[in-house]
C-alpha cells in the first residue's frame, strides 16, 4: 500500500510540474506585436517608462505624407549598447492628446556602425527587417536601423510601417 500511495503521489507531482511548465510555455510571446506588448505594458504611464530609463527625446515627428510617430522617449543606454531585444525596446512613442500622454508602439534603434562591426546582414528581431536611415538625418543621428511596432494603436499602414496616419502631433 505504501508504494502505491508513493505513486500516486509522485503522478500528482509530475502532473503538476507538466502543468505548470504548459502554463509558462504559454506566456512566451509568439510575435513581436505580443512581445512588444508585454514589455511595454508597464509604460502606458509616462511617469514609469521616465522611472525606467526613458527620457524625452524628440518633440512630435510629424510624417513627410500626414500622419506621425508621435513622441519619443528614448532609453539611451539601450540605443548605445549595440544590441536589440524585443524585451527592451530603445525608444517608446507616445500622442499627446487631452492633455494625456498614451502610449503607441516603440521604436528598435541601432546604430549602424555597432552593428555592422559584427554583423553582415541588417537587422532582422523575431522575423521583421529593420530600415536603414543614412546621415545626415533630421533627428542628428549617425546612421542607423530602425524598426517601428505599433503594438498600442492601430496602423493602417502597416503594424510596422514608420509613420501611422492616425496619429497626429496637434
Amino acid at each position: 500500500i505504501w508504494i502505491v500511495l508513493g505513486s500516486v503521489m509522485v503522478m500528482v507531482l509530475a502532473l503538476t510540474s507538466a502543468a505548470l511548465a504548459s502554463t509558462s510555455r504559454a506566456a512566451v510571446p509568439t510575435t513581436l506585436v505580443d512581445a512588444v506588448r508585454q514589455a511595454t505594458a508597464p509604460y502606458k504611464a509616462v511617469a514609469a517608462a521616465q522611472a525606467a530609463g526613458y527620457g524625452l527625446f524628440h518633440g512630435c515627428v510629424a510624417g513627410p505624407q500626414g500622419g506621425a510617430m508621435g513622441v519619443h522617449f528614448v532609453n539611451g543606454d539601450v540605443v548605445g549598447d549595440g544590441e536589440l531585444d524585443a524585451s527592451r525596446p530603445e525608444a517608446l512613442l507616445y500622442e499627446a492628446k487631452g492633455g494625456k500622454m498614451r502610449l503607441l508602439g516603440v521604436e528598435y534603434v541601432v546604430i549602424a556602425e555597432a552593428w555592422d562591426a559584427k554583423h553582415d546582414a541588417p537587422p532582422v528581431l523575431m522575423g521583421q527587417l529593420f530600415n536603414y536611415v543614412g546621415s545626415p538625418n533630421r533627428f542628428g543621428l549617425p546612421a542607423f536601423y530602425a524598426l517601428h511596432v505599433w503594438a498600442w494603436q492601430n496602423n493602417p499602414s502597416g503594424m510596422f510601417a514608420d509613420f501611422n496616419p492616425q496619429v497626429s502631433c496637434e
